[in-house]
């Protein structure tokens, strides 16, 4: 068992274990300039492919105006998950659980952006380490790994780039990401998309900006659908596609105001799509509640390997994910935002519990203000009272300490019935189930007083903006400990139009055009200046 870093013993052409190399047929020929050897093994390669922020907006899942023809011919070769969740709604912790079959929180890594990275507890171990234990290839195709633990580099997780890499006959697990879909967005000269084609949520308002930032994502997805593709198309054409698994996710929901960073379904629901091929049926479609790191289990035990410590992912075609009543999921730090929130989902219901209500959704967060221009265009339109109740509700000072969701007629989580008394014994019965898995499950931390940052900043914004003040008093407050300040609003209406200005020419951009994005906040606007030198 291997505690720190992993290293093999071996070159990768030489990484087998003994007991997957005795059974093989080794030729050598003698005299010659290199031995040549020879491997047996059947087992089935793994492909897992992730796309970033992206949730399930594609043609096959039946979002409007967007064309994905590559992933939708994986689906229609497999199966396609219709209610599949990550277990948080931002990379770094939604990727470490991914990376161990564990939820995040138990694990130590559900601080996104953690500084003090530490070792993983329990005997959980890296899902590549054991596929490489067991004499697979291990590879990531990219740069990212992005988690929230030692080890935690690329090099130390996997064992090459490429699944060129590995010995002759020898199975591989392959990782690799898709980072177009993060913000910024690229727009698709092949296949523009009218805003009037384009599908809006009901939490936003239905304007021209709204719209065409709305398609710019849309098409992004379609540029990452080639690029997927063309994967595809190079497995199939090494003669590889029989015996893979495919694997299709986003690593958490799209990133869009409600999306990214919460807890409801544009921040959590995913695309999950599975081709393997004599075990799966194509074109089929599930409904069962399945969660990302369910891959993990099924691709170890498709290779016939057993995890040290049983995984809190779920094989994929067993009862327990056929049976399955509930998924979770969690939120706590997001940058230096401070928040926390933990979910329960059933097929027909969503509950939210928010463990710090004092704090508005909308607390600045620098990388939101510098990326999101709906943020502008909403925070402008709550300002002038142009927003429907249910879009305001998210731009309120604090938040309720409980939100449920009936999902059967409200879809998009608009209309908290969280006290409501028809509906008091669904939330008692799932706040309780909630609990019992923060207790028992992820052995739930909480909230510390740190964490909530009591009696550390002025009481109110002394003058500016959030993002004006907390880079001038940076030197003078530990926002790794306590977090930037909560402050609500985090601009005047002014400042918001200026943002909203600024963003207009970036939205509304020719699909050649080189433009660079505006910088709304310092942090971008530096990042511009070097850009330009």
């Amino acid at each position: 068992m291997i505690d720190g870093p992993f290293h093999p013993p071996f070159p990768p052409h030489f990484s087998f274990p003994m007991k997957y190399i005795l059974p093989a047929l080794l030729v050598f020929a003698i005299g010659a300039v290199n031995a040549v050897s020879t491997f047996a093994d059947d087992r089935p390669n793994v492909l897992w492919i992730t796309i970033e922020d992206w949730s399930a907006d594609l043609s096959c899942y039946g979002t409007k105006g967007i064309h994905t023809p590559n992933v939708d011919k994986l689906a229609s070769e497999g199966i396609r998950y219709e209610r599949a969740f990550t277990t948080s709604p931002v990379c770094s912790t939604s990727r470490s659980a991914m990376m161990t079959g564990f939820h995040q929180n138990y694990i130590g890594a559900n601080q996104h952006r953690e500084y003090d990275k530490q070792p993983l507890p329990h005997g959980v171990r890296p899902i590549p380490h054991l596929f490489a234990e067991a004499g697979y290839f291990t590879a990531l195709m990219s740069y990212k790994t992005d988690c929230n633990f030692v080890p935690n580099r690329k090099d130390e997780l996997f064992g090459g780039t490429d699944w060129k890499q590995r010995a002759d006959g020898q199975p591989f697990f392959a990782r690799i990401t898709f980072g177009g879909t993060h913000r910024q967005w690229k727009r698709d000269p092949q296949r523009p998309i009218a805003i009037e084609d384009v599908e809006l949520p009901p939490y936003y308002p239905d304007t021209p900006f709204v719209r065409r930032d709305w398609a710019n994502g849309l098409e992004q997805m379609q540029l990452v659908d080639r690029e997927v593709g063309e994967l595809l198309q190079r497995l199939s054409d090494e003669g590889l596609a029989d015996n893979t698994i495919v694997f299709f996710i986003g690593d958490h929901g799209r990133c869009h105001i409600r999306g990214k960073q919460f807890l409801y379904d544009g921040g959590i629901r995913i695309p999950m799509i599975m081709r393997w091929p004599g075990k799966v049926s194509p074109g089929e479609v599930s409904d069962d509640l399945v969660m990302s790191i369910d891959i993990c289990a099924t691709i170890l035990e498709a290779a016939g390997i057993e995890a040290p410590v049983p995984l809190h992912g779920k094989n994929l075609f067993s009862d327990e994910v056929r049976n399955r009543q509930y998924v979770f999921a969690a939120r706590d730090k997001m940058d230096e935002t401070h928040d926390a929130m933990r979910a329960i989902r059933s097929a027909d219901f969503k509950l939210i519990h928010n463990l710090m209500p004092e704090r508005a959704y909308c607390q600045y967060n620098q990388y939101k203000e510098g990326a999101y221009p709906v943020l502008a265009e909403m925070n402008v339109k709550h300002m002038r009272g142009e927003l429907t109740p249910e879009q305001a509700a998210f731009f309120a000072a604090s938040k309720p300490e409980l939100e449920l969701y009936d999902l059967r007629t409200d879809p998009h989580e608009v209309h908290n019935v969280a006290d409501d008394p028809e509906y008091a014994s669904v939330r008692e019965e799932m706040l309780q189930e909630l609990t019992r898995w923060r207790n028992e499950v992820i052995l739930d931390q909480g909230v510390s007083d740190d964490f909530r940052a009591l009696d550390v900043f002025p009481e109110s914004l002394p003058a500016g903006s959030v993002d004006e003040w907390a880079h001038a008093n940076a030197d003078k407050y530990d926002y790794e400990k306590f977090g930037w300040p909560s402050w609500y609003p985090t601009r005047t209406l002014t400042q918001w139009e200026l943002a909203r200005k600024a963003w207009e020419p970036w939205v509304f951009r020719d699909v050649n055009s080189k433009m660079q994005r505006p910088g709304v906040t310092i942090r971008e606007q530096q990042r511009n200046q070097k850009k330009k030198k």
